[in-house]
Protein backbone atom coordinates (compact mmCIF):
# COMPACT_ATOMS: atom_id res chain seq x y z
CA UNK A 1 0.00 0.00 0.00
CA UNK A 2 2.25 2.84 -0.83
CA UNK A 3 -0.16 5.17 0.84
CA UNK A 4 1.59 4.09 3.34
CA UNK A 5 4.44 6.05 2.93
CA UNK A 6 2.49 9.27 4.15
CA UNK A 7 3.70 8.36 7.58
CA UNK A 8 7.63 8.02 7.34
CA UNK A 9 9.50 6.93 10.28
CA UNK A 10 6.78 8.42 12.74
CA UNK A 11 4.48 6.65 14.60
CA UNK A 12 0.48 6.89 13.75
CA UNK A 13 -2.64 6.35 15.52
CA UNK A 14 -5.46 3.56 14.80
CA UNK A 15 -7.77 7.08 13.97
CA UNK A 16 -5.34 8.14 11.50
CA UNK A 17 -4.71 4.36 10.11
CA UNK A 18 -8.62 4.94 10.03
CA UNK A 19 -8.83 7.86 8.07
CA UNK A 20 -6.00 6.04 5.31
CA UNK A 21 -8.06 2.86 4.69
CA UNK A 22 -12.17 4.96 4.60
CA UNK A 23 -12.78 3.45 1.61
CA UNK A 24 -12.64 -0.51 2.78
CA UNK A 25 -15.82 -1.98 4.26
CA UNK A 26 -14.67 -3.93 7.30
CA UNK A 27 -11.16 -0.93 7.97
CA UNK A 28 -10.66 -2.97 11.21
CA UNK A 29 -9.90 -6.28 9.64
CA UNK A 30 -7.61 -4.36 6.83
CA UNK A 31 -5.70 -2.98 9.74
CA UNK A 32 -5.61 -6.53 11.18
CA UNK A 33 -4.25 -7.90 7.84
CA UNK A 34 -1.64 -4.82 7.19
CA UNK A 35 -0.19 -5.92 10.96
CA UNK A 36 -0.33 -9.86 10.00
CA UNK A 37 1.61 -8.83 6.02
CA UNK A 38 4.08 -7.30 8.27
CA UNK A 39 2.99 -3.93 6.17
CA UNK A 40 2.27 -2.05 10.06
CA UNK A 41 3.93 -2.67 13.17
CA UNK A 42 1.97 -2.52 16.31
CA UNK A 43 3.56 -0.47 19.05
CA UNK A 44 0.82 -0.78 21.67
CA UNK A 45 -2.74 -1.27 21.22
CA UNK A 46 -3.75 1.70 18.80
CA UNK A 47 -0.24 2.78 17.87
CA UNK A 48 2.02 1.64 14.86
CA UNK A 49 4.77 2.05 12.76
CA UNK A 50 5.27 1.53 8.92
CA UNK A 51 7.48 -1.46 7.71
CA UNK A 52 10.89 -0.84 6.76
CA UNK A 53 10.10 -1.21 3.34
CA UNK A 54 8.19 2.30 3.49
CA UNK A 55 10.83 3.76 5.36
CA UNK A 56 13.63 6.15 3.92
CA UNK A 57 15.36 6.08 7.68
CA UNK A 58 15.72 4.25 10.67
CA UNK A 59 13.20 4.32 12.92
CA UNK A 60 14.38 6.36 16.09
CA UNK A 61 13.96 4.57 19.43
CA UNK A 62 14.37 8.46 20.83
CA UNK A 63 10.89 9.47 19.23
CA UNK A 64 8.99 6.64 20.24
CA UNK A 65 10.21 6.74 23.62
CA UNK A 66 8.12 9.97 24.09
CA UNK A 67 5.06 9.36 21.73
CA UNK A 68 4.43 5.14 23.24
CA UNK A 69 3.99 6.69 26.87
CA UNK A 70 3.69 10.83 27.96
CA UNK A 71 4.32 13.21 28.79
CA UNK A 72 7.88 11.84 29.39
CA UNK A 73 11.43 12.41 29.21
CA UNK A 74 14.28 10.37 28.44
CA UNK A 75 16.77 9.90 31.10
CA UNK A 76 19.52 7.85 33.29
CA UNK A 77 21.42 5.27 31.03
CA UNK A 78 19.58 6.02 27.71
CA UNK A 79 20.26 10.32 28.65
CA UNK A 80 23.85 9.55 29.59
CA UNK A 81 24.70 7.61 26.99
CA UNK A 82 23.28 9.89 24.38
CA UNK A 83 25.47 12.80 25.81
CA UNK A 84 28.56 10.69 25.67
CA UNK A 85 29.13 10.60 29.70
CA UNK A 86 29.28 6.90 29.60
CA UNK A 87 30.53 4.49 27.15
CA UNK A 88 28.09 1.96 27.23
CA UNK A 89 25.17 2.15 24.78
CA UNK A 90 21.62 0.90 26.21
CA UNK A 91 19.33 -1.94 25.44
CA UNK A 92 16.40 -0.48 26.80
CA UNK A 93 15.27 3.24 27.15
CA UNK A 94 14.50 4.78 30.34
CA UNK A 95 12.58 7.68 30.35
CA UNK A 96 10.81 9.20 33.13
CA UNK A 97 6.97 10.20 33.63
CA UNK A 98 4.21 12.20 36.18
CA UNK A 99 2.29 9.12 35.48
CA UNK A 100 2.14 5.39 36.06
CA UNK A 101 5.39 3.22 35.53
CA UNK A 102 4.77 1.22 32.88
CA UNK A 103 7.29 -0.56 30.20
CA UNK A 104 6.62 -1.70 26.93
CA UNK A 105 8.12 -4.55 24.56
CA UNK A 106 8.49 -3.68 21.00
CA UNK A 107 10.42 -4.81 17.91
CA UNK A 108 12.48 -1.95 18.37
CA UNK A 109 14.02 -2.93 21.83
CA UNK A 110 11.95 -2.02 25.38
CA UNK A 111 10.91 0.95 26.78
CA UNK A 112 10.61 1.24 30.68
CA UNK A 113 9.14 4.31 32.25
CA UNK A 114 9.62 5.46 35.55
CA UNK A 115 7.33 7.50 37.71
CA UNK A 116 8.43 10.43 39.56
CA UNK A 117 6.57 13.09 41.77
CA UNK A 118 5.26 16.25 39.27
CA UNK A 119 7.33 19.16 41.08
CA UNK A 120 10.86 16.93 40.84
CA UNK A 121 9.28 15.53 37.48
CA UNK A 122 9.58 18.93 35.30
CA UNK A 123 12.99 20.15 36.26
CA UNK A 124 15.92 20.38 33.27
CA UNK A 125 13.91 18.68 30.52
CA UNK A 126 15.39 19.80 26.99
CA UNK A 127 14.66 19.45 23.80
CA UNK A 128 16.91 17.46 21.57
CA UNK A 129 16.53 16.34 17.82
CA UNK A 130 17.66 14.28 14.98
CA UNK A 131 19.16 15.80 11.43
CA UNK A 132 17.39 18.78 12.72
CA UNK A 133 14.15 17.09 11.89
CA UNK A 134 12.77 15.05 14.44
CA UNK A 135 12.40 16.39 18.04
CA UNK A 136 12.15 14.55 21.06
CA UNK A 137 12.25 15.83 25.22
CA UNK A 138 15.23 14.14 27.25
CA UNK A 139 16.56 15.34 30.64
CA UNK A 140 19.63 17.66 30.52
CA UNK A 141 22.84 15.56 31.80
CA UNK A 142 22.49 17.37 35.00
CA UNK A 143 19.05 16.07 35.66
CA UNK A 144 19.75 12.59 33.84
CA UNK A 145 22.59 12.26 36.52
CA UNK A 146 20.06 13.57 39.42
CA UNK A 147 17.41 10.56 37.54
CA UNK A 148 19.90 7.94 38.21
CA UNK A 149 21.01 8.95 41.85
CA UNK A 150 17.41 8.91 42.94
CA UNK A 151 15.72 5.61 40.63
CA UNK A 152 18.22 2.97 40.82
CA UNK A 153 17.08 0.74 43.16
CA UNK A 154 19.61 -0.38 46.06
CA UNK A 155 22.06 2.53 45.64
CA UNK A 156 23.76 3.99 48.99
CA UNK A 157 26.01 6.58 48.21
CA UNK A 158 26.26 8.69 51.67
CA UNK A 159 29.81 10.13 51.47
CA UNK A 160 32.12 12.16 49.11
CA UNK A 161 34.52 9.00 48.57
CA UNK A 162 31.31 6.58 47.30
CA UNK A 163 29.46 9.19 45.08
CA UNK A 164 32.99 9.67 43.39
CA UNK A 165 34.27 6.03 43.05
CA UNK A 166 29.93 5.73 41.38
CA UNK A 167 30.68 8.70 39.20
CA UNK A 168 34.34 6.87 37.55
CA UNK A 169 34.17 3.72 38.56
CA UNK A 170 30.86 2.25 38.06
CA UNK A 171 29.78 4.78 35.61
CA UNK A 172 32.75 5.59 34.26
CA UNK A 173 31.35 9.30 33.79
CA UNK A 174 33.68 11.56 30.97
CA UNK A 175 32.36 15.33 31.02
CA UNK A 176 34.62 16.63 28.26
CA UNK A 177 31.74 16.50 25.76
CA UNK A 178 29.72 18.95 28.07
CA UNK A 179 30.66 22.20 27.38
CA UNK A 180 29.18 23.73 30.67
CA UNK A 181 27.84 22.09 33.39
CA UNK A 182 24.59 23.63 34.79
CA UNK A 183 24.52 23.49 38.43
CA UNK A 184 21.61 25.65 39.04
CA UNK A 185 19.61 22.01 37.66
CA UNK A 186 20.91 20.16 40.80
CA UNK A 187 20.27 22.56 43.08
CA UNK A 188 16.46 22.62 41.93
CA UNK A 189 16.30 19.08 42.81
CA UNK A 190 18.01 19.41 45.84
CA UNK A 191 15.38 21.83 46.65
CA UNK A 192 12.80 19.52 45.99
CA UNK A 193 14.02 17.11 49.14
CA UNK A 194 14.60 13.59 47.79
CA UNK A 195 17.79 12.20 48.42
CA UNK A 196 19.00 15.83 48.75
CA UNK A 197 22.64 14.38 50.76
CA UNK A 198 23.33 12.62 47.71
CA UNK A 199 22.30 15.07 45.39
CA UNK A 200 24.98 17.15 47.48
CA UNK A 201 27.74 15.31 46.93
CA UNK A 202 26.62 14.62 43.13
CA UNK A 203 26.92 19.04 43.07
CA UNK A 204 30.35 19.38 44.92
CA UNK A 205 32.20 16.64 43.01
CA UNK A 206 30.67 18.41 39.81
CA UNK A 207 32.06 21.68 40.72
CA UNK A 208 35.36 20.39 41.26
CA UNK A 209 35.40 19.57 37.31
Amino acid sequence: MYQLNQFGNIPFTHGALKLLLSNYKSINDKISKLIYDGEIVSLKKGLYVVSEKYRTQKISKEILANIIYGPSYISMDSALSFYGIIPEKTTTTVSIIPKRAKKFVTLFGDFNYIQAPIEYYSIGITQENINNQYHFLMATPEKALCDKLLFTKNLNLNSLKSMQSFLFDDLRADFQHIEQIDFSIIEKCIKIGYKHKELEFLLKILKTL
